[in-house]
């Protein structure tokens, strides 16, 4: 159970006292607000607040743009025309502030997007639940032999029954071991912020993050793609859910230029040309390395 009773109660109320206000309100996001979508075993994701919407990018960039946006018709054209031009700044007038319940693990590739305000939860101040996010058996997956950070096959039964026992007996034990450690109940032991360091990187920590779109887009980007972890791959699909409701114009083009695109270099767009020529292009006469190649066949095929 990701929120508690209480917590429930508490998002309940909040929802039943709507407030009047002259600022710019999108009912995709007012459907969200407060909300918790469970993410994984025990996390979530919560929208705490927001600024902004499709109207608000489409305001920025004609006071920036001025005469030089005119030609665009409508605020659809207009929001695609910024983002196949890489115009970032008006996509920077929308923000959004969530409440996320993650598996520190996660949180650690996570922080790595150093374009936004972090508060998180403190286990030098309070005691972290024994919560630890414990993977579905077909998400058990031996290394990758062709990718040194992926996943390869998925652990057959007793290997996955093996594994799923190392991971539930070791947090237990560490879970109890940290309990026994504090400096509580008469106990000398340890002060929170010493005992926190026997604990294991799938424990449940929160934490408050806010950013603008620009930098959501680019952390969707990376994050929502096929290749990204699936543990934080979820956290972004929930998020990018959230968006397509709050700034609809804004989400389709990114998923149009971003997620669904690609870009190509010189020597690719060169390649191409001489494809489209009639030309065989081998690896070799294309100018570009072993693994470039390998990327490009695997968009546009062999010659």
């Amino acid at each position: 159970m990701p929120l508690t009773p209480e917590q429930l109660a508490e998002i309940e109320a909040l929802r039943a006292t709507p407030r009047p206000t002259l600022r710019a309100v999108s009912e995709g996001m007012e459907a969200h607000l407060y909300r918790a979508h469970q993410v994984l075993d025990h996390g979530f994701i919560r929208v705490i607040d927001y600024m902004g919407d499709d109207a608000a990018i489409v305001q920025a960039a004609r006071v920036s743009y001025g005469a030089g946006t005119k030609h665009v018709s409508n605020d659809e054209g207009l929001i695609r025309y910024l983002m196949r031009h890489w115009h970032s700044s008006p996509f920077e007038m929308c923000e959004i502030k969530l409440h996320v319940k993650l598996p520190v693990f996660v949180a650690r590739q996570w922080i790595r997007h150093r374009t936004a305000n972090v508060n998180e939860y403190s286990a030098r101040y309070s005691i972290l639940d024994r919560e630890f996010y414990i993977p579905a058996p077909d998400q058990l997956a031996a290394q990758s032999r062709v990718n040194n950070q992926g996943r390869g096959a998925v652990l057959d039964g007793p290997e996955a029954a093996r594994v799923l026992d190392i991971l539930k007996r070791d947090a237990a034990q560490s879970y109890d071991s940290y309990e026994s450690m504090l400096s509580q109940d008469g106990q000398q032991g340890l002060a929170r912020e010493l005992a926190r360091m026997n604990l294991p990187a799938n424990i449940y920590t929160q934490w408050y993050w806010k950013t603008d779109l620009h930098n959501l887009f680019h952390f969707l980007r990376l994050r929502a793609d096929a290749h990204a972890q699936y543990e934080i791959r979820v956290y972004a699909d929930a998020i990018s859910a959230c968006v397509k409701d709050w700034v609809p114009l804004a989400h389709a083009a990114f998923e149009d230029y971003r997620m669904g695109g690609t870009t190509l270099s010189a020597k690719a767009i060169e390649t191409l040309k001489r494809r489209l020529a009639g030309e065989s292009v081998t690896q070799e006469a294309s100018g570009m390395n072993k693994g470039e190649w390998r990327e490009f066949v695997a968009l546009w095929g062999e010659a």
